[in-house]
């Protein structure tokens, strides 16, 4: 390397005007201070070597616009704001992957509650199959519409009486069976 390329400031200079020269020296300078300075931030030898050719990289893409009065800080700051950025994106990777396990989990937990509700409505529909038209009616406007027996009373036209003991054998019958079920 000649005398010319001997400084960071001349360096920099050149490598505004393109000199590939002048970038490869640079390169070469600063390379194994950056990765050990990365190496300590982040404990991961790939992940570091990435992080130190971006900033390389970088480097050379803005070179033009490049403003840079100290050639080692501006390096050693872009090395650390590079590992400040890969922890902070691995830090948001792994809350939405916990988020995401998370939302999964629940929806697994409303899924299989849902398959669960669903079994015991087909078990309900199974038993009340067995008893009679007019005890089915009696047992959904009583359990499902909310009412009461009188009101079953009044729009069938029976005894109240009748519809509390057509209620009770069913939901008698109900129990047993679901007691098994369960």
């Amino acid at each position: 390397m000649s005398s010319l390329l001997s400084s960071n400031e001349v360096l920099v200079e050149r490598l505004r005007e393109g000199d590939q020269i002048a970038f490869k020296e640079i390169y070469s300078r600063f390379w194994k201070k950056l990765f050990s300075i990365a190496l300590k931030k982040v404990n991961d030898s790939a992940v570091v070597e990435g992080i130190v050719q971006d900033i390389f990289l970088k480097l050379w893409e803005r070179k033009e616009l490049l403003k840079i009065d100290n050639l080692e800080a501006y390096l050693v700051t872009a090395v650390r704001y590079g590992c400040i950025n890969h922890v902070r994106l691995s830090m948001m990777h792994e809350k939405f992957e916990l988020h995401v396990h998370n939302y999964h989990a629940q929806e697994i937990s409303c899924t299989e509650e849902q398959m669960d509700f669903t079994d015991l409505m087909d078990c309900v529909e199974k038993v009340l199959r067995s008893f009679p038209e007019s005890s089915q009616q009696i047992f959904r406007m009583h359990r499902i519409e909310c009412h009461s027996a009188k009101e079953i009373s009044l729009q069938l036209g029976i005894p109240q009486r009748t519809v509390e003991l057509r209620l009770s054998k069913v939901v008698q019958t109900l129990r047993i069976y679901l007691d098994e079920y369960l």
